[in-house]
């Protein structure tokens, strides 16, 4: 099956009445060269098994399919699953399964069948972040995805790409490079979007290392962060007081000054405090 053989998006969309929902977070991508391209930037391979979420009217999932991806899609609009039906039906079976529902309930491994998938997805923007974060958080690691291509408002992609001292560095930063690399593909102009969103779109690549390079326990890490970026403007040595220890006795013991602040420390620092909690 040749990708030109199927309807023009924009057929599609018109003829099941397809318009958008603001609040499902929707921004059809219909540029060709564009899904294509973010394929290629997932290292798609054929045989790979691929794990969509929010496919829409199938713009990405045909190019998924055409790089020869096994692909298993999710989608909460009931409106798109008979043109993503119309797209299954185009290739031989099993190579595209669509599953009703909600991707923030969904058991990814249990609809995978306990197999490892690349996840390639232009998310919606209302849910984005939590199935990065729930994703990031997997247990046992490492996680049963083996890589993330994902399009994100750009302020987003900042925060995962972003180093101590910038503005975007976050607690989102910290938890994505501890367990990944974390790549910038691309920036996509708003216009290749029906319809534009009034932001600029990128797409980022994260693959999880085999264990982190700076060992401590996720909750803990997570428990630091929060109280260090809950007040990051302050000092560490009044912002970690709602860790319920002495914190310039932490600081001092993790060998960081109790001046600084969150925004100052890397990954390694904050590994470190981590360790340090009971």
């Amino acid at each position: 099956m040749n990708i030109d053989d199927l309807p023009p998006l924009r057929d599609v969309i018109a003829r099941h009445g397809l318009a958008a929902k603001k609040t499902l977070g929707q921004n059809f991508l219909l540029d060709l060269n564009i899904t294509a391209r973010i394929a290629r930037a997932a290292e798609i391979a054929p045989g790979d098994l691929v794990y969509e979420v929010g496919p829409g009217p199938g713009g990405l999932t045909r190019a998924l399919l055409a790089a020869g991806a096994r692909v298993v899609a999710v989608e909460r609009d009931e409106r798109c699953l008979e043109a993503l039906a119309e797209v299954a039906a185009a290739y031989e079976p099993g190579r595209l399964t669509v599953i009703p529902g909600d991707a923030l309930e969904i058991d990814e491994m249990a609809v995978l069948g306990g197999q490892p998938a690349k996840v390639v997805a232009n998310l919606p923007y209302n849910v984005g972040t939590a199935l990065l974060i729930r994703w990031l958080s997997a247990d046992p690691w490492p996680p049963w995805w083996r890589s993330l291509t994902l399009m994100f408002q750009r302020e987003v992609a900042e925060r995962l790409t972003a180093l101590p001292r910038e503005d975007a560095y976050s607690r989102l930063s910290i938890l994505a490079q501890w367990r990944c690399r974390v790549r910038h593909h691309f920036d996509l102009n708003p216009k290749a979007f029906v319809p534009p969103p009034k932001v600029t779109s990128t797409v980022v690549g994260l693959t999880p290392l085999p264990a982190p390079e700076h060992e401590c326990r996720l909750p803990a890490l997570e428990r630091v962060t929060a109280q260090a970026f809950g007040q990051r403007r302050k000092m560490l040595r009044q912002s970690l007081k709602g860790l319920g220890i002495p914190p310039e006795a932490l600081l001092d013991a993790a060998g960081i000054a109790p001046t600084a602040r969150a925004e100052e420390l890397g990954v390694a620092d904050f590994a470190r405090l981590a360790r340090l909690l009971p």
